[in-house]
């Protein structure tokens, strides 16, 4: 290559942009949200869905209606691509390890560790052979005020599925 191809040269690699993927996505939500200064809860609000709901879809773990995306995507400045993205249907589970190494995360794979038998036993128990929907599925995080330091109160409610025979 000659010394004044180069900037054609630049131009032509500028120009071959690999396709953009769902994490790009979520990394530009990230970028967006930080650089304005926007809650989880103000762009929930301009979703129209829960704070839950709508982070777990902007993190790639949901699919978006259009309105809700263009809602996100407008607020965020998203590109066009990427408010497509949000439509689609996603591949869920995003943690990069069978075991969680991030510490808060963690506490929950710990949770289910210590826990996970109990809630099995009182679930059947109460409702039979079956199982609790994360598909048909809410949750609500807040905070709870205590004396000994704030506490965090997860209500998660899944519909209960019953096993079939056949």
């Amino acid at each position: 290559m000659k010394k004044n191809d180069a900037p054609e040269a630049l131009l032509a690699a500028a120009s071959m942009t690999k396709p953009m993927k769902r994490t790009d996505v979520t990394e530009l939500v990230m970028e967006a949200k930080i650089k304005k200064g926007l809650s989880w809860t103000k762009i929930a609000k301009a979703v129209g869905a829960s704070k839950e709901w709508t982070i777990a879809a902007l993190l790639g773990q949901m699919q978006m209606t259009k309105p809700q995306a263009e809602a996100a995507g407008k607020l965020l400045g998203l590109p066009p691509y990427a408010v497509l993205l949000l439509q689609q249907v996603p591949y869920k589970g995003s943690l990069p390890t069978a075991v969680p190494t991030d510490p808060l995360i963690y506490r929950f794979y710990e949770l289910v560790s210590v826990y996970g038998t109990t809630f099995k036993e009182l679930i059947h128990e109460e409702f039979g052979d079956g199982i609790m929907s994360a598909i048909d599925f809410k949750m609500d995080l807040q905070r709870e005020a205590d004396p000994k330091g704030d506490r965090v109160q997860i209500i998660m409610s899944g519909k209960y599925l019953q096993y079939k025979t056949y």
